[in-house]
């Protein structure tokens, strides 16, 4: 008998352990700020840029090409400073901010714009009180900061009191530059995290595909929960996606499914399995025409379209003819998109 991507023999392989490919994801807990600025060695003076930068969209892609442009200009080495967690989550207790993009995948794409100095730093409640002079100290100090690019709403430190207007006088005195760059407008709009998370809640891909420049994806390891889908005829992989992560609205989108390096059309529902009256969310994929086992290896889903709500059907069979629908979907909009 075949094996599918949820019935899997023998040992289960555990999924990787966080942090192996990143060891600064193991130890910023315990480190402060200039500790965690020790190992990077510039290899020039800096132009920096500084921020969360979640999700890397087009906004931040924009900034970052002018960033490596001034610096190529100016002889100059540049480098983008990021942090984690989010400074809303530690400004906001017990709240959680749904992020487009964990770190280990902001640092991927942030080098994939070519940007080869990048350092994430843990953001504390310390780091928040800190004036803006203290923390500008470090970055010149450690990082050999020549030169600060930043957004038009840019502001660090205690209450914001680093506006852009405070980080020039300080620029002045400390031999550094200071510039602010415009917005990123896509279609009259301003490209943003902000507005690239309503969209996902929405449901509304195309928007959030749009202001990303890219599919939206998330990535976890499969998990071993319920075998309703093989014993419907399509059985899925259980994908455990980290809380923190934002994803699309309840609903099932076509997908594409990496699989050990390969790319398979896939069908995922989002939600709650309302025909089975079922009240954990959650992620689960048919990856079609594949066969093989998949338990604790890690999956990355990129969602391509919307195909419908989430809805409870009276019956298997009609749920049955339902899913044949959205497979017969998924092929002809990756047949005419891929």
């Amino acid at each position: 008998m075949q094996r599918t991507a949820i019935e899997c023999g023998g040992r289960r392989k555990p999924p990787p352990p966080a942090g192996r490919r990143w060891p600064f994801l193991r130890a910023v807990s315990t480190m402060n700020t200039e500790q965690e600025l020790v190992p990077y060695r510039p290899v020039a003076p800096t132009l920096l840029t500084l921020g969360v930068f979640d999700g890397v969209h087009l906004g931040h892609l924009s900034l970052i090409r002018t960033l490596n442009e001034r610096a190529r200009a100016l002889n100059l080495q540049a480098g983008v400073v990021t942090f984690t967690p989010h400074p809303y989550e530690v400004l906001h207790p017990g709240e959680k901010l749904p992020l487009l993009a964990g770190i280990e995948e902001r640092v991927r794409l942030i080098r994939e714009a070519g940007v080869s100095l990048i350092v994430p730093l843990t953001f504390t409640r310390e780091m928040s009180q800190s004036g803006p002079e203290q923390f500008v100290r470090l970055l010149t100090g450690f990082l050999r900061m020549s030169g600060l690019l930043l957004g038009p709403d840019f502001a660090l430190g205690k209450d914001r009191a680093g506006t852009l207007q405070t980080l020039k006088a300080l620029g002045k005195r400390m031999s550094f530059s200071v510039e602010a760059v415009a917005p990123f407008l896509l279609g009259g709009e301003v490209v943003s995290s902000t507005a690239i998370r309503t969209a996902l809640a929405q449901g509304d891909l195309d928007r959030a595909t749009r202001f990303l420049g890219r599919r939206f994806s998330v990535t976890g390891a499969v998990t071993s929960t319920s075998r309703r889908g093989a014993s419907l005829g399509f059985p899925t992989a259980n994908l455990a996606v980290d809380p923190g992560r934002a994803l699309p609205g309840d609903g099932v989108y076509v997908t594409i499914a990496h699989v050990h390096g390969e790319r398979h059309a896939s069908v995922t529902n989002i939600g709650h399995r309302p025909t089975f009256r079922e009240t954990e969310r959650v992620v689960e994929t048919h990856i079609l025409d594949f066969h093989g086992c998949l338990y604790g290896d890690s999956l990355t889903v990129e969602f391509a379209a919307r195909l419908r709500d989430e809805t409870p059907f009276p019956d298997r069979e009609h749920l049955v003819a339902q899913i044949e629908q959205d497979v017969a979907a998924a092929r002809r909009i990756l047949g005419a998109n891929e």
